[in-house]
């Protein structure tokens, strides 16, 4: 599969957050590749957007990764225990990025089961194997994915996304997840999923 080059991300995030689904993110460890096709993302817009962490030009050292080139990974932690990986998109100087959520896991099954469950991917249970990787905490834990990885060029040989299965598949767009502090901004449809996966994490009911 080829791997997406810088231009892909040097553009808005909704684009981009839309046409990451069906994607495949992988992260190179000890040779071994561990990859997952991208079903659920969401679109955080910068300074203008009330639920990203640049809104209004916050620029702090977490944050600092958003304003540099496009193409590279922002993880950043909540709750104090879950890590979230990112993508930033957009020119430099503009702080947008798009979250990953759901994940659908392709290869790497025995070494995401493991870190996930402790255990081998054919002795997870049903609900396990659902649960893997949907949901940003989830998929960071199952991929390997932590603090060192904030920051990586996504265009390198490590952690990286590339070209997907040819496939027809429908996009759902609907509000995101978890921002009701954002006022107007929660109301949004930026986030993006992949219709019918079993690996996102939330399903539209409206």
């Amino acid at each position: 599969m080829k791997k997406l080059e810088r231009d892909f991300y040097h553009r808005d995030s909704l684009i981009v957050a839309k046409e990451l689904l069906g994607k495949r993110l992988v992260h190179e460890i000890d040779g071994k590749r561990i990859v997952a096709k991208i079903v659920e993302t969401e679109a955080y817009m910068g300074v203008m957007d009330k639920a990203a962490h640049s809104y209004g030009g916050r620029r702090t050292p977490r944050v600092e990764v958003m304003y540099g080139e496009a193409g590279h990974s922002y993880v950043f932690m909540i709750y104090g225990m879950y890590y979230c990986f990112n993508v930033v998109t957009q020119e430099v100087g503009i702080p947008q990025a798009v979250l990953i959520r759901g994940v659908e896991p392709v290869e790497g099954l025995q070494e995401m089961a493991q870190h996930r469950f402790q255990k081998q991917y054919e002795h997870l249970t049903k609900s396990q194997r659902k649960n893997l990787t949907n949901g940003p905490g989830k998929l960071c834990k199952a991929l390997f994915i932590d603090k060192k990885q904030n920051g990586v060029d996504l265009c390198g040989d490590l952690l990286y996304i590339e070209e997907g299965e040819a496939e027809n598949f429908t996009v759902t767009a609907s509000k995101r997840i978890g921002i009701d502090y954002a006022e107007e901004a929660k109301d949004f449809l930026w986030r993006f999923y992949i219709d019918k996966n079993p690996w996102v994490s939330v399903i539209d009911k409206e």
